[in-house]
């Protein structure tokens, strides 16, 4: 009852600026709305406190697990190398991607709160694709860590050492901050339709966003395709590479055993490469060719992309690695170090 009455008031704040602009279109620049009306899964909106429940419970094991290995690594000295360095880079952004949809996607589905200000929406975007940016940038920095201990295990310390592995710490969210950084601003200079409010997801989007726009949008549509295949498009191919580089190495090793050996150490990266692009290629398919596809398809292929991978991360790496799983068990029990 309380939301209808909200969503009631916001409309009403919306009357003025609606005959203002049809009766002023020509002298206004632009026209931005006060805020956006989010929906959670459409049509299944009945249902919001029952998925409200498996949400809260994969936003709990993404930001536990990922929090787990930080403080696993950060507490056991043998864990101080440039794998498991990487690794934290990883579960640390997994966290800040956790964050960045979690307030809206909850205050949706458990109190049907669901308008969100221009400006915080424009500000929730950036740290969305910024963080989803440095994801795809860490996750192609271990492809070169595995690389390097696996082509030239004798140099693999003098290689990556500490100042490196900041300097691509460094680099990597200077390059996803540059890369994200014009995107809100080329959307503030757009005109907006005050009838066209509603969002597609509970989180703000960028391709959802200019959609919401009445004007031409030609240049976000040209930048947002040049920011995914500069980021996320040229990592998946250097990590192919890396991998096809690797697996030529392990191919040149005498043992059948020491291959084995060898690959063992590359597969929770190749899982977490996968869950993360799978994903993506999932909703760049869907938001380009899927668009006859029911709304609520893209909700869920949106919801997989940002959720899925920050929970199952910590789960890969504490199945597959005993290192980390018998350092977050310490860190369980309350012990320092092992």
């Amino acid at each position: 009852m309380g939301s209808t009455e909200e969503i009631k008031s916001f409309w009403n704040l919306n009357c003025l600026p609606r005959m203002l602009h049809a009766q002023s279109y020509v002298n206004t620049s632009s026209f931005q709305p006060p805020a956006f009306l989010m929906i959670g899964i459409p049509g299944l909106e009945a249902l919001h406190a029952w998925i409200s429940i498996p949400f809260s419970s994969m936003y709990t094991v993404a930001l536990t697990g990922n929090c787990l290995i930080l403080l696993a690594v950060r507490r056991t000295p043998s864990l101080h190398q440039p794998m498991y360095y990487f690794l934290s880079m990883l579960a640390l952004t997994d966290v800040g991607l956790t964050l960045s949809t979690l307030p809206t996607t909850l205050a949706v589905l458990w109190f049907d709160r669901r308008l969100i200000g221009f400006n915080a929406c424009l500000v929730q975007m950036f740290f969305l694709h910024s963080f989803s940016v440095v994801e795809s940038s860490v996750l192609l920095a271990m492809s070169f860590d595995r690389f390097v201990a696996i082509s030239n295990p004798l140099r693999y310390a003098a290689v990556l050492t500490n100042n490196v592995i900041i300097r691509i710490g460094v680099a990597i969210v200077a390059r996803a901050t540059v890369s994200l950084f014009p995107v809100p601003f080329l959307l503030k200079r757009l005109n907006f339709c005050p009838g066209k409010i509603l969002l597609s997801h509970s989180f703000c989007f960028h391709a959802d966003v200019m959609k919401r726009a009445c004007a031409d949008i030609t240049v976000n549509i040209v930048y947002g395709l040049y920011v995914v295949l500069s980021t996320v498009g040229v990592d998946s191919l250097l990590i192919v590479l890396s991998y096809t580089l690797i697996l030529h190495t392990v191919m040149g090793l005498a043992s059948p055993r020491e291959r084995v050996r060898a690959l063992n150490t590359c597969v929770s990266h190749i899982l977490a490469v996968l869950v993360f692009y799978i994903p993506v290629i999932g909703v760049s398919m869907i938001h380009r060719f899927g668009r006859q596809l029911p709304h609520t398809i893209h909700a869920l292929v949106a919801y997989v992309y940002l959720v899925v991978p920050p929970v199952l991360n910590p789960i890969i790496y504490s199945v597959k690695s005993k290192p980390i799983r018998e350092a977050m068990l310490r860190v369980l029990r309350g012990k320092g170090q092992g």
